[in-house]
């Protein structure tokens, strides 16, 4: 099993670049995606967050209230630690189920967009990072995503610098092209690490 880290900026386009990676047989194991599922309604993420932030962070359906806790812990880093350290915890565990559910020859892609700043890079076997250059991402959140100017530079800013990340890539995806050259490049990179998937399961294997 190979475990890959994918992570880019805002606006670099790392949705698409994994939906690709998909498309080639990775197996995508996705922080986002994870982190909502393990406080929905029911779960002990989500009893535990109300412990944490009382019942005012629900919504009137009994879901979390994403937009008012965000309000209360993007104010605080206190009250933002104290969310993480619910969190965190739970996506680990339940990467780590869907890892170990992985074939021994799989290619498993954990998207992670706060790779670099979390500091994440020595958990990967090696790490993907899609670029694009802050224009394009500017370009990308304004147009296709509807942010104001103010919005998106300002989220940009709060993320780890271009330069950080590439400081940690084992493999750059370069995204400021046209679809056609970024598919090609996401084969190219796919049959990369298909020969490391199969490189470590046979060493695997061979001890």
């Amino acid at each position: 099993m190979l475990k890959v880290g994918l992570t880019g900026g805002i606006g670099a386009g790392k949705s698409e670049v994994s939906r690709l990676l998909v498309e080639h047989g990775a197996v995508l194991i996705d922080a986002d995606r994870i982190a909502r599922e393990v406080v929905e309604p029911g779960t002990p993420g989500l009893a535990a967050v109300v412990d944490a932030f009382g019942r005012e962070v629900l919504a009137a359906d009994g879901s979390l209230d994403r937009p008012k806790l965000g309000s209360i812990v993007f104010a605080d880093p206190d009250r933002l630690a104290v969310l993480n350290s619910i969190v965190h915890p739970l996506v680990g565990a339940r990467s780590r189920e869907l890892e170990s559910a992985a074939a021994s020859d799989a290619v498993v892609i954990h998207d992670v967009p706060l790779l670099a700043e979390n500091a994440l890079a020595p958990l990967y076997d090696l790490v993907v990072v899609v670029d694009a250059s802050p224009e394009t991402q500017l370009d990308r959140l304004v147009r296709l995503r509807g942010m104001t100017e103010e919005d998106a530079r300002a989220r940009m800013a709060a993320q780890a610098t271009r330069e950080k990340r590439l400081e940690i890539a084992d493999v750059v995806i370069d995204n400021d092209v046209p679809l056609e050259e970024l598919r090609r490049r996401v084969a190219e990179v796919w049959g990369e690490l298909v020969r490391r998937a199969r490189a470590a399961g046979d060493s695997s294997q061979a001890q």
